[in-house]
């Protein structure tokens, strides 16, 4: 009894972190009771845990597949699909980190270098204005500071999606080396 009260405050506190993680509360759940009670389980045992529908079990168990960190598992002489989450802790992370990085990063990179790509365009515009009325328009200058700026945002975000693939490298010990040496730093 004890260690199901425990489960259960584990898998509403993990649920409660969904919101900040950018995902349903739902999939937290379904993650983290699976992730606490260390075995597979199948769409219909985590429909009763969680008192959820088969729809929104089936919806956040197929999620957590995407994400790599819920694997499918196969039990002898039972048709039915079985679940089960990574125990790994850091191999887990590494995998969030991944995803993380692809859903949030990798598109805002993208986004800043289409944004960069326009004011570009412009400025050769305006260095061609300026040209014909010899003299260095303000908007060349605005433009100036607002790639500047821009090109800064963009070499950021560059560097950490360097740093997140090269720490959080499924085969590697990356994350975990990175994050103990931070540790140490005073």
């Amino acid at each position: 009894m004890a260690a199901r009260e425990a489960q259960d405050a584990f898998i509403a506190a993990w649920g409660q972190m969904a919101g900040a993680w950018g995902i349903s509360r739902t999939m937290a759940e379904a993650h983290a009771l699976l992730f606490v009670t260390g075995r597979a389980l199948n769409t219909d045992e985590v429909m009763e845990r969680l008192q959820i529908s088969r729809g929104n079990a089936s919806m956040s168990l197929r999620a957590l597949l995407e994400w790599g960190i819920v694997s499918k598992a196969h039990k002898r002489g039972d048709r039915k699909e079985y679940f089960q989450a990574e125990q790994d802790v850091w191999a887990m992370f590494r995998a969030i980190v991944r995803e993380r990085l692809k859903r949030e990063v990798e598109p805002l990179i993208a986004q800043l270098h289409e944004i960069r790509d326009l004011t570009g365009i412009k400025q050769e515009a305006a260095k061609k204005q300026a040209i014909k009325s010899k003299s260095k328009a303000s908007t060349e200058t605005d433009l100036d500071e607002h790639n500047a700026r821009l090109d800064e945002l963009v070499d950021f975000f560059v560097t950490v999606d360097q740093l997140g693939q090269r720490f959080a490298s499924p085969q590697g010990r990356g994350l975990r080396v990175a994050a103990k040496m931070l540790a140490k730093v005073t």
